[in-house]
């Protein structure tokens, strides 16, 4: 049995940590960690775990968390994580982290969108934990950083495509629409109810939002060379799920057929990622609650453009459904192991 930490577990990332993982058969929960609620139990925190999950919160003491715990999930805001990873990491510890410190590569990008990166030694040590594109790396790594949920989405659309050549890496434009729990738990004037409900708008436009360089970065490794897309993220009046559309020119004459069956052969024995049928398209309704990333490839037959469109769980895939199956592969479990529910519909 595998003991496990989960540290900021008073977030929507850590109670979908706790119940992913009260299911998963190899793992025992064995400290929570939160600032703002240390003494009270997570139950008492989020009353949907009554007698399921009573642990009590404690401070973040590094060293005394990484006592009760094999592997330890950082579910943080950026620079937190970064301030107590080092400590677990010389512990001998598997870190799975859920923040932004270790996702890209370059410690002078991460400056250039966060601040002055703390531990640039661990960045090389860091492995991007989408096990579609990075298993092979994934399997006995130390330091997964797990990646942001945006990312997910527009990088597992997008990857057969620049792959196999078949568009215009320049030409890419991203729009994804996000539900308001990817703003995270703490109390903020934009997610209140009044601010979100009946609405629908677009923010951090223009390259702005900080996920850009990661799905650059990704996006780039994919291609063989450096690019650039246009993304623009919304924020959308529902609780969660991400729906993101992708635009490119192709380089070569392609159909909707024949978009499909690429993307049913790059997938293939994926056991998370779902290729639509031709005519149907994803919707974030039938992926909540599950670890899915459903994707529908089709061509625009009066301008000839590509269009990908994929959805998302935003708390799940796109955080902590991604980080247990990182979990599973690091650790050399079944890699579905505790992600085998079905979504919840409606």
């Amino acid at each position: 049995m595998l003991n496990v930490a989960i540290v900021g577990a008073s977030g929507y990332t850590g109670l979908e940590l706790i119940r992913i993982l009260h299911c998963h058969p190899e793992v025992a929960v064995t400290c929570l960690t939160s600032e703002q609620s240390a003494g009270k139990r997570i139950s008492d925190v989020f009353p949907t775990l009554r007698e399921r999950c009573d642990l009590m919160l404690e401070n973040l003491e590094p060293i005394r968390v990484a006592e009760k715990a094999d592997v330890i999930f950082t579910a943080l805001p950026h620079k937190a994580a970064m301030e107590v990873v080092p400590t677990f990491m010389k512990l001998g510890k598997t870190v799975i982290d859920l923040s932004a410190d270790y996702r890209l590569s370059d410690p002078k990008v991460y400056g250039a969108w966060y601040e002055e990166h703390l531990n640039p030694a661990n960045l090389k040590k860091a492995v991007y934990g989408l096990p579609e594109i990075r298993r092979a790396r994934i399997k006995g790594a130390r330091l997964v950083a797990n990646p942001g949920c945006y990312p997910t989405s527009i990088i597992l659309g997008l990857a057969p495509l620049l792959k196999k050549g078949v568009i215009d890496p320049h030409s890419i434009i991203a729009d994804s629409a996000s539900g308001v729990s990817g703003a995270g738990r703490s109390a903020k004037v934009d997610s209140l109810y009044c601010e979100v409900n009946e609405g629908f708008k677009a923010y951090g436009v223009g390259g702005a939002h900080r996920h850009t360089p990661e799905i650059e970065q990704e996006l780039s490794l994919l291609a063989g060379f450096e690019l650039k897309i246009t993304f623009t993220p919304h924020l959308a009046p529902m609780d969660r799920g991400i729906l993101s559309t992708m635009y490119a020119t192709p380089t070569k004459e392609v159909t909707t057929e024949k978009l499909v069956a690429l993307y049913k052969g790059f997938y293939a024995g994926e056991p998370f990622v779902r290729v639509l049928p031709q005519g149907s398209l994803p919707s974030t309704a039938f992926v909540r609650g599950g670890n899915f990333c459903d994707i529908a490839p089709l061509v625009d037959s009066r301008t000839g453009r590509v269009i990908v469109v994929s959805a998302i769980d935003n708390l799940v895939k796109g955080a902590s459904g991604q980080a247990v199956q990182n979990m599973n592969i690091a650790c050399g479990f079944p890699e579905t192991l505790g992600l085998e529910g079905l979504a919840i519909f409606p």
